[in-house]
């Protein structure tokens, strides 16, 4: 991970302690080409955690959205996440 990836997720880290008590619910949301393998990969990597996933496709049908409402134990849950959905190609995290 290089360096601002690894400042960026320190301050998200902080943020999510100081405004945030936790366990608690986090909602991800994704944008990804509408392709099936990158959607499963994400879908995927929520297996087992009893996470609530909706799509939603773009007016064009290029892209797909996800809405990922997920229960975690802490900060650090939530930004391994981040990584490994970043490990797809073309995703883009908001």
């Amino acid at each position: 991970m290089d360096k601002e990836s690894e400042d960026f997720y320190a301050r998200l880290k902080e943020e999510l302690l100081k405004g945030t008590e936790w366990p608690s619910t986090y909602l991800y949301k994704f944008i990804v080409p509408s392709q099936s393998d990158k959607i499963d990969k994400i879908e995927s990597i929520f297996d087992n955690t009893g996470a609530v996933i909706e799509t939603k496709k773009s007016k064009t049908g290029k892209y797909t959205s996800l809405s990922i409402t997920v229960h975690l134990d802490s900060p650090d849950e939530v930004i391994e996440k981040y990584i490994e959905v970043g490990h797809v190609e073309g995703v883009i995290s908001l």
